[in-house]
């Protein structure tokens, strides 16, 4: 018997990464899976790897910075599994190295909305289907760049900022209808984790040494079962809450 069985799970950004890593997981856990992002043939391409744990999987290409296309993915999930448990708001666009002062409105407008207007959209659009079934799990992504806010970083950390207050207070709202939200404070090893350790390896170098397990993160090993304790009822208690899951580099 699987911890998600009967749960249907959107997870945006799911065709990589830490949303693929924890894709891999519910599906193993019996959850049914609404996959969106981008690029539709990117999420086409890790349906069979889902199905082969027996898990039903719908893919949809959307843009989280719209909010017409977040409304379609929930219709979408509605219409493919009859409604929605769990919503991990995983996409997000990140622009690291590039100062504040050089940021343009477009470069602005690309980090804040895939990520802050993101999971607003997907949030507004999932909560009454999530009421209806008697509550359900929403799982957000902070960062340990929005808690410390390097150099380089400053669009990047206030919008991961952001996404924890918008995440305390949905909490304190929604908690009437029995929906947690919750953040991950994630750091592990991705497409874009390896994107700036090629392009700022000195500062991957020491960001590793404040790593306290001494070693870059997992996102199938270390980040997903952190979301899966989330999103099941074994964290029904739990709401409002940030999770550093980043080997001890962040202690709150």
């Amino acid at each position: 018997m699987g911890r998600l069985d009967g749960k249907i799970a959107i997870i945006t950004g799911g065709g990589q990464g830490i949303g693929l890593a924890i894709a891999d997981a519910f599906a193993r856990q019996g959850a049914s899976l609404v996959l969106s992002g981008r690029t539709l043939n990117k999420l086409q391409n890790v349906v069979p790897q889902l199905e082969a744990h027996g898990a039903r999987v719908a893919v949809i290409a959307a843009d989280a910075r719209s909010r017409s296309d977040a409304d379609r993915v929930i219709r979408f999930a509605v219409e493919s599994f009859g409604g929605i448990d769990i919503l991990v708001n995983n996409a997000q666009t990140a622009r690291a190295g590039i100062m504040l002062s050089d940021y343009t409105d477009e470069l602005i407008g690309e980090v804040m909305e895939s990520g802050l207007h993101g999971s607003i959209y997907h949030m507004q659009a999932a909560r009454p289907h999530m009421a209806e079934r008697g509550g359900g799990s929403i799982i957000n992504f902070g960062s340990r760049q929005g808690i410390i806010a390097p150099p380089g970083w400053s669009i990047y950390a206030a919008t991961k900022e952001a996404i924890r207050g918008l995440s305390r207070g949905a909490a304190r709202e929604w908690g009437v209808d029995n929906i947690r939200v919750n953040v991950i404070n994630p750091s592990a090893v991705t497409p874009v984790a390896e994107k700036f350790f090629a392009e700022f390896p000195d500062e991957a170098a020491k960001n590793l040494k404040e790593v306290s397990l001494r070693r870059w993160g997992d996102a199938a090993t270390d980040i997903a079962p952190v979301a899966l304790f989330l999103a099941s009822d074994e964290s029904r208690y739990i709401t409002g809450q940030t999770i550093n899951v980043d080997g001890g580099m962040v202690m709150l």
